[in-house]
């Protein structure tokens, strides 16, 4: 759907709501960005990007961020602004957009969320809590593996899953090593990311409009092939290449961004760049797959719509909250 549709569809959504927040959530490539500058136009609102890629600097190209000419339309908040070099956490994200809430919410202005990445609207609407169990299979497997490999194997499997937490740990530290990679294998999440950002909801969701865009899956693909050629089109290749002259750690968040590690692998005359093209539009279609099993798993108060009926969902769930 183009921008100016989605524009013509948002006509009638009522700006006198003004709800505290909008969330809108979807697989990449969904139409998500172009939603939600329209609904901020139309709202007065600003718009909080939920997108762990688009925070970097170095990615605009990469990661489809919004271009400078939308970004001057409206006021967009939490996008570009951490270096390549930085290990961005969730915890300094929710940190961040909670503190562009508040702002917002002094100043009575809405603000509509918007981005892929599930656990940034997880954290944002639940918090982040202790450290839950660790379920007796994980740790079989974990113990049984120092049993079997010992301890430099468990090592080098916890600095590929999480290398932030490897990075803090000596090499031979038996049970710190154990408990790290149990807790990433369990939870998904840095064991330093548990500790250092145990914190409660940035948000009161009650209040906000949620939902997640659903585009039929054909089209989905399609859209996502017509965005990487549009990304070449720009200079993608070109930010890569500069991104990979800095000769920044490989397993930091930005290098692993979609679409990176491909074009650096062309880049280094490893693979052609066809090859590198249409392996990173197969990875941006395996994730798309991972990210609505994770929505519909982790939050399933999104109310899941097909893009052409956002509009219509928006303004129901506006009616409802403000009765």
């Amino acid at each position: 759907m183009s921008g100016d549709l989605i524009r013509a569809k948002t006509d009638y959504v009522n700006p006198v709501s003004k709800p505290e927040t909008i969330l809108i959530a979807g697989p990449t490539a969904s139409g998500k960005s172009a939603l939600a500058l329209a609904l901020a136009e139309k709202l007065g609102a600003e718009i909080v990007n939920a997108d762990s890629m688009q925070v970097y600097r170095d990615l605009r190209i990469i990661t489809a961020r919004p271009s400078l000419e939308d970004e001057q339309r409206v006021p967009h908040r939490l996008y570009g602004h951490v270096d390549a070099a930085e290990n961005f956490s969730v915890g300094r994200w929710c940190e961040q957009a909670a503190a562009v809430l508040a702002a917002a919410q002094r100043s009575d202005r809405p603000v509509v969320v918007v981005g892929g990445t599930g656990l940034y609207f997880n954290v944002l609407t639940r918090g982040i809590a202790a450290v839950p169990p660790i379920p007796v299979e994980v740790r079989r497997q974990v113990r049984e593996g120092l049993a079997s490999d010992g301890v430099a194997a468990l090592y080098a499997e916890l600095n590929r899953h999480d290398p932030a937490a490897a990075a803090q740990l000596k090499p031979g530290d038996r049970a710190r090593i154990t408990r790290a990679l149990e807790v990433v294998l369990a939870t998904g999440r840095s064991l330093h990311d548990w500790h250092e950002h145990n914190k409660p909801p940035g948000l009161d969701a009650t209040g906000a409009v949620k939902i997640f865009l659903r585009p039929e899956r054909d089209e989905l693909l399609r859209r996502i092939d017509v965005r990487f050629d549009a990304m070449m089109a720009a200079g993608a290749l070109d930010e890569v290449r500069a991104l990979a002259a800095r000769n920044l750690n490989p397993n930091l968040p930005a290098m692993k961004a979609h679409g990176v590690p491909w074009l650096v692998r062309h880049l280094n005359s490893e693979i052609a760049l066809k090859q590198a093209v249409e392996e990173a539009k197969r990875d941006t279609r395996r994730y798309t797959k991972r990210q609505a099993t994770w929505f519909r798993n982790q939050l399933p108060d999104f109310a899941w719509v097909e893009p052409e009926r956002a509009p219509a969902e928006i303004e129901a769930q506006l009616r409802a909250l403000s009765k």
